[in-house]
């Protein structure tokens, strides 16, 4: 039976690359975001109601198991989110509300609504998570703390959903989405000193981390949950002193 994913923020840079690397294995894929297009079927919604709009995430659902058409889900890719950027005294209460209602509340939610699904078949959740949960930078607080909140959560999921559901987290370092690379449009030496600080020397390409979601979501690591996979260029293991 032709095995399914649902793809979450599936218009932006990882996301584009999760539906093509996903369909390219021969995935029935299920795409959602605000708007745009892609994979099998397009959904556009907004996710961040699903925390108090049980009835948006019901006419979702209602949506994604008529988009199956007889495929299996087994997998949930939750890679949309949000990130407000401001010191703790600048965040507004809305800001930080809708943080963790996409990033965290959302995949939630999901994971409950389609868990008889995933059970049916042993199916697989991977979170996409960020280093800003190991280490963050200023004006990050909210998104950091949301990711940190993410990658527990897998834990806690592994924990709670085992054996028949796995589940784990992708936690990628800066990768070079079209967005990161508009922001340092004119700024090349910003953007070389970037790729300098990772050990690899270089950045993520979305298609990279795409393929490592697809081996998560795969039977390959069977014996794999409740783990981050920090995809880093090793920046997370580098001791940034002065001297």
């Amino acid at each position: 039976m032709t095995r399914a994913v649902l793809i979450t923020g599936a218009a932006g840079g990882i996301g584009s690359a999760l539906v093509t690397v996903f369909s390219a294995a021969g995935w029935r894929v299920i795409a959602t975001d605000l708007a745009g297009s892609g994979g099998d079927v397009f959904i556009a919604e907004d996710i961040s109601r699903f925390a108090s709009d049980e009835a948006a995430l019901g006419a979702f659902s209602s949506g994604v198991r008529n988009a199956l058409e007889g495929a299996s889900l087994a997998c949930i890719v939750n890679n949309a989110a949000v990130q407000r950027l401001g010191r703790i005294d600048q965040l507004s209460a809305k800001s930080i509300a809708e943080t963790f209602n996409v990033n965290v509340i959302a995949p939630m939610l999901l994971a409950k609504t389609f868990l008889s699904e995933l059970e049916a078949v042993n199916g697989a959740i991977v979170n996409v998570g960020s280093v800003h949960a190991q280490a963050t930078k200023p004006e990050f607080s909210a998104y950091a703390t949301s990711k940190a909140a993410l990658h527990g959560l897998t834990r806690a999921l592994a924990v709670d959903l085992g054996p028949k559901i796995r589940v784990n987290t992708l936690a990628p370092a800066a990768t070079a989405t079209q967005m990161l690379k508009a922001g340092f449009e004119g700024n090349e030496t910003g953007l070389a000193a970037l790729e300098a600080v990772h050990p690899a020397g270089r950045i993520a390409t979305p298609e990279e981390i795409a393929r490592i979601a697809l081996f998560l979501a795969s039977d390959e690591p069977a014996f794999l949950t409740g783990a981050t996979i920090y995809a880093d260029g090793g920046v997370l293991s580098r001791l940034h002193d002065p001297l």
